[in-house]
């Protein structure tokens, strides 16, 4: 009589993009393979094209074969799209156009953006060493509605005196969702949320700020609730970052907020983030760009997919994993194993193989 375990098999949908999205999910996947195998998990991985590679080889930057590929899969790990060779293609064939739409397919409503500064990193941020170091925030955006979704969207007339319309529109379903989204991490971190909004301003962020209230007076009276303009709040991000906890704000402060965050640990290539929420698997993904002018040249930094891997091992309650990525990705900092956009000389490659090292050691 045998005990023999069948593997957990975990089927993921992979998406490299365009740029340096294929170097910096390969090395994600072999960091996460490296972890998942020992414990038992198998990862199934399907590639599907996106962004302005799938644009090159269907006319589309999100194919059909695409869209069902990541609706049946248990998660989808993606590259980055974009770059200058599709930058004159209409609007709708643009590779963006193309993530905003499987942003859509999936209907994740929230992206989680977590931005930390590890003590290996403190002496690298631009900022001075006392103001970030013991930052630890997660910001959590609201990512299918406001002014990127808003109707009506246009431009009319003919110069000199052409007009534009972009509408910054939500309803109140669509704020209270990303809310309690906010506030069940904050129950699992230090129970603060910061709602981020112009209510001195905007009608629609008066009603944001009525709706998080709510949210919180009835369900989370537990969780501390503060209300700020977008403003003051950007100034504090870089000020006294180490005030923040989780970080609730709509679709474009969330945008323009957590690219500001992303100067405190000195590099966007270290920060991971997921969008979940909807009733399709959720998404992870890298917060940088395709970065072209480095994509081949075997230097792009992996560690920020490489977390974003830890987040879907969160998601797929596989915590004991999340956990070893992110000890090795902190140990492979902690060795000097520093990339070149952090100032260092270490390959794509060579921080990888410090990663599994640390991780599966």
């Amino acid at each position: 009589m045998t005990n023999d375990v069948s593997p957990r098999v975990l089927n993921l949908a992979w998406l490299p993009g365009d740029g340096i999205g294929r170097e910096v999910t390969e090395a994600a996947l072999a960091a996460m393979r490296a972890v998942a195998e020992p414990a038992g998990v198998a990862l199934a991985v399907a590639e599907y094209p996106i962004g302005g590679a799938a644009f090159d080889a269907t006319g589309d930057p999100f194919p059909a074969v695409t869209r069902d590929g990541v609706l049946a899969a248990d998660a989808v790990l993606l590259g980055a799209v974009g770059g200058p060779a599709w930058d004159t293609l209409p609007p709708e064939r643009r590779p963006e156009r193309g993530l905003l739409r499987l942003r859509a397919a999936l209907g994740g409503f929230a992206n989680l953006r977590p931005v930390a500064v590890p003590d290996a990193l403190v002496e690298r941020s631009p900022l001075r060493p006392e103001i970030v170091r013991g930052t630890d925030m997660l910001i959590v955006r609201e990512l299918l509605g406001g002014v990127y979704f808003g109707e009506p969207s246009f431009v009319t007339g003919d110069a000199p005196e052409r007009e534009g319309v972009s509408t910054m529109r939500y309803q109140e379903v669509e704020i209270r969702r990303v809310a309690e989204v906010a506030f069940q991490w904050a129950e699992r971190r230090r129970g603060r949320v910061t709602s981020i909004d112009k209510a001195n301003v905007l009608a629609v962020s008066r009603l944001w700020r009525d709706v998080v209230s709510e949210v919180q007076r009835t369900r989370y009276p537990h969780v501390d609730l503060e209300h700020r303009y977008v403003d003051s709040a950007a100034m504090d991000l870089v000020l006294r970052p180490t005030d923040f906890d989780v970080v609730l704000t709509g679709n474009l402060f969330g945008d323009i907020l957590s690219d500001l965050a992303a100067t405190l640990p000195g590099s966007l290539g270290v920060l991971p983030s997921a969008s979940v929420g909807g009733d399709g698997p959720g998404l992870f993904e890298p917060i940088h760009g395709s970065a072209p002018s480095i994509a081949g040249k075997g230097i792009a930094n992996p560690m920020g997919t490489i977390l974003s891997g830890a987040l879907l091992f969160d998601d797929v309650e596989l915590p004991e994993l999340a956990a070893a990525l992110r000890r090795g990705v902190g140990a492979a900092l902690g060795q000097g194993i520093v990339p070149a956009d952090l100032g260092g000389t270490a390959t794509t490659d060579a921080v990888a193989r410090a990663v599994i090292d640390h991780a599966t050691a």
